[in-house]
């Protein structure tokens, strides 16, 4: 008994063939490689004050290839405040008056425009409150 398979190729004009291809070249990425988009993202970083330690990660939104741990509810604080992350509304909460001092920067691009943005928090808490899941990486 044979078995009928479905084709897997369809005849396809020169045309079309040259598009596709086209198409692939210019989206297709290494292993590992950031995937281009029309808007570059945000690199986020967060350091002690003495610069001994960083992390960092990009964050494009929508956050669709799942980079950034919290990446949905950041573009999400990041649509609300307009990209300005001084209007960031955070997630207000009480913190220790220890003295831990920590520095977040955002380079990049949003909708766009360009942002060079860094500020100092006294503790990785006030941080967090007062940036939401941003920089909660």
């Amino acid at each position: 008994m044979s078995v009928s398979r479905p084709r897997l190729f369809a005849r396809v004009t020169v045309p079309a063939a040259v598009a596709v291809l086209t198409v692939l070249a210019t989206t297709a990425t290494p292993a590992g490689a950031a995937r281009p988009t029309t808007d570059g993202g945000l690199f986020l970083t967060v350091s002690d004050a003495q610069h001994t330690w960083i992390r960092g990660i990009r964050l494009v939104c929508p956050d669709s290839r799942g980079d950034h741990p919290h990446g949905r509810a950041a573009c999400d604080a990041l649509t609300w405040a307009r990209g300005d992350l001084n209007a960031l509304r955070g997630e207000p909460h009480a913190c220790t008056k220890e003295y831990d001092p920590v520095t977040v920067a955002a380079t990049g691009t949003w909708r766009g425009g360009p942002v060079e943005w860094h500020k100092d928090f006294p503790s990785a808490c006030t941080m967090d409150s007062a940036t939401g899941p941003v920089f909660r990486f």
